[in-house]
Order: structure tokens, then C-alpha cells, then sequence
């Protein structure tokens, strides 16, 4: 769907403008284009129809311009970067498909600007090279750097939006590229601004402030990272270190990209953790000790506004779809019971299946409602 015109949305913030003052080049540069593309192969879970027209963009000129060809056109439009993320539709997608592959990754001191388009766990093995700390504890999960901001990604006491200073983006409604500021883009847990707002902001660059501690890590907030490295937490250690043992806990899990264990064939986490208010909590926890005994304590962390997260793995477990749950080409992995997996052959109708089972499963049993976290393209759960 083609943004409303400009003059009835709101102005975002000062256009963008290089180190040198000059603004973007809007010169089109050729891209790759493909028709009836596969997009399967592009995404974690190998799943999805093809696109109606694929195009590869390699600079931010190029994906501005093919954005606002597709908007102009009223041609649906659907980003793509690592596809980490997403789940698409056994028919496809009946529009322009753009792949963004753009590459730059400019590290000044403790300041690190990365484009849309890079890898996102190499960048963060640079960063730790450098002997910089901030998101050590982020490696080794897919996708590109652009995704980090629009899913405010962490894992192991770490989020993006604790070092992310500003966003670049393209803003479809303004028609314009503007920097947006941390303050700006309203990050919450898996949430921001930009996630928000689906069709309104491309993100094109996302720069960091990171911290030289001598080549430590930041403080451990999360229990098992410590734990694994024998220190308490709040403790730091060599950012290496740390990077290292994220990635063998992440293994593990079968959270890190592995062609050969359909295992890592998936979204990684496919549910977010549930934060459920006060009397929501109570509920949950009765219905917890009634299933499962009186003694039982489910996982419970403190969240904002007075709420408790709780664990979606846990839920998931206990309402009795375990590690390996499944008889089809779509299963849970055998190794994490929050990442759903493609066995390989299997269809994204097989996947939402097996996804909508789970959230009815644990919701007969504790009276929570699962809400995934890929996006969805075409289909639902």
C-alpha cells in the first residue's frame, strides 16, 4: 500500500546530510532486478513464495530510489534485509521485493556507523576486535545491521537501543532522509518506533556509541552468561571472552547460522517473552500452581510500569510441546523450544500450523496468549 501523500502526515526530523554537508546522491544506479524471484533462500527459514520483482540495492541512493519508485507506482513494497525475521507466504508476494545489500562499516574511536545492509554478527566480532564493548553479548545473531533498530534486538542483558545514538532512515510519508535520534524512536522491549510504523521509515544507516573499557566487556546483567564464565554478575570480562561464550551458548541453542543443523533454520526466538500486568500475573501464577503443584515458581523478572515478564520458553515447556515437539517438516528444535524450525520440505502453512498450536496450547493451560516475533508477510497467525 502507497503512503498517504506527504501533506497529510507530519514532518519528521532535519534531512540528512553527509560529513561533508553535501546532501545523499539520488543518482539511480542500476540494481540488480529479478522476476518471479524466489525469496525462500533469502530468509533463516528458507520458506516463502516468490516475488512478483526482486531488486538488490547495494547503495542508499539505490534503495531510496526503488522506494520511492514503488510508492509513486502504488506498487507494495516489502524489505528485505538478512531475513532473519520473516515469515512469507507459501504465495509470495504480489510486489517489488527489495533485497537491501548495502555495505559500510566506519568505526571513529568509540562512534561505529554501520549500513542497512551489513552482517550484523561480523560487525559486532569488529567491534570486539577493536576492543570495544557494547554489544559483545549480541553476537552471533543473523541478520543485518538495519533490522537491529526496528526489533530493538538483544539477547544475554544486552539491547541495541542502549548504544544506538541515531537512526538514518528514509521516511515515506515525508519523502525525505532523516537522522532520528534514540529519544525519538521509542524503544521498548522487541519494540521501537520504527516497528511501529511498518510502512512509513526504511533504515538505511544506524549509528552506535559503544565504550572503551580497555578491552573489556560491559557489565554481565544476564545470569547464565555469568555463570558460564565463573563471575558474578555485573562483573566484566575480556569483551572476547564474552563474545566467544555467547556464541557456544547460542550454539547450543541452535541460535546460530548453520546450513547443515536444521535447527538453526528458523527466526531464532519465534514467541517474545510475555509482560503481563499485575492482576494478569496472579492469574497466570494460579493457573501455573494448579497445573503444575503448589511449590512451583515460574520464572519472573521485573518489567516497566510495575509489570513481570515471564519466560515464553517456560509456557511453551510446561504446557507440554518440548524440545523436538512435532511429526511434520515443521517442528520445534531439539535444542531450544522458543525457535520453530523448518526440517527441511516444509511449507509456511506447515510452520503457522504448528505456531498456532502452541499459542492455543499454552493458552488453554495458562491463560497467556503468545504473540510471535518474526513479521508476517501475506498470511497470520
Amino acid at each position: 500500500m502507497c503512503p498517504a501523500p506527504p501533506e497529510t502526515r507530519p514532518r519528521a526530523y532535519g534531512p540528512w546530510s553527509r560529513p561533508n554537508g553535501r546532501s545523499t546522491d539520488r543518482t539511480l544506479v542500476p540494481v540488480q532486478e529479478l522476476h518471479d524471484a524466489p525469496l525462500a533462500p533469502l530468509t533463516t527459514f528458507r520458506l516463502g513464495g516468490p516475488a512478483a520483482r526482486l531488486l538488490t540495492a547495494t547503495t542508499d541512493a539505490e534503495v531510496v530510489e526503488a522506494v520511492r519508485e514503488a510508492d509513486e507506482s502504488g506498487t507494495p513494497l516489502l524489505v528485505i534485509g538478512g531475513g532473519s525475521n520473516l515469515v512469507i507466504g507459501d504465495k509470495g508476494f504480489d510486489g517489488t521485493a527489495l533485497r537491501i545489500a548495502t555495505k559500510g562499516f566506519a568505526l571513529d574511536r568509540t562512534t561505529l556507523e554501520l549500513a542497512a545492509g551489513e552482517v550484523w554478527t561480523d560487525a559486532v566480532a569488529r567491534t570486539v576486535d577493536a576492543g570495544l564493548a557494547g554489544i559483545e553479548c549480541l553476537a552471533g545473531i543473523p541478520g543485518s545491521a538495519g533490522a537491529t533498530p526496528i526489533q530493538n534486538v538483544g539477547a544475554y542483558g544486552q539491547e541495541v537501543s542502549s548504544t544506538i545514538t541515531e537512526v538514518v532512515a528514509y521516511d515515506r510519508y515525508t519523502r525525505e532522509t532523516v537522522t532520528i535520534p534514540n529519544a525519538a524512536c521509542a524503544f521498548s522491549y522487541r519494540h521501537s518506533r520504527f516497528k511501529a510504523e511498518p510502512d512509513r521509515f526504511v533504515v538505511l544507516r544506524v549509528r552506535f556509541e559503544l565504550e572503551d573499557a580497555g578491552g573489556l566487556s560491559a557489565p554481565l546483567k544476564y545470569p547464565e552468561t555469568a555463570r558460564a564464565m565463573g563471575v558474578e554478575q555485573g562483573e566484566r570480562v575480556p569483551a572476547a571472552a564474552a563474545r566467544e561464550t555467547v556464541l557456544r551458548l547460542r550454539a547450543g541453542k541452535g541460535m546460530v547460522l548453520d546450513p547443515e543443523d536444521h535447527d538453526s533454520w528458523s527466526a531464532g526466538s519465534f514467541f517474545t517473552n510475555p509482560i503481563l500486568e499485575e492482576a494478569e500475573y496472579e492469574a497466570f501464577l494460579a493457573r501455573a500452581r494448579n497445573r503444575l503443584g503448589p511449590e512451583v515458581t515460574p520464572p519472573a523478572f521485573p518489567a516497566d510500569g510495575g509489570r513481570t515478564k515471564t519466560s515464553a520458553a517456560w509456557l511453551i515447556d510446561k504446557a507440554g510441546f518440548t524440545k523436538g515437539y512435532g511429526t511434520g517438516p515443521a517442528r520445534i528444535s531439539t535444542k531450544h523450544t522458543l525457535a520453530l524450525t523448518n526440517r527441511g520440505g516444509a511449507t509456511t502453512e506447515d510452520l503457522l500450523a504448528l505456531a498456532r498450536e502452541v499459542v492455543v496450547g499454552v493458552h488453554e493451560a495458562f491463560g497467556v496468549t503468545l504473540v510471535n516475533e518474526p513479521v508476517t508477510v501475506g498470511v497470520s497467525l
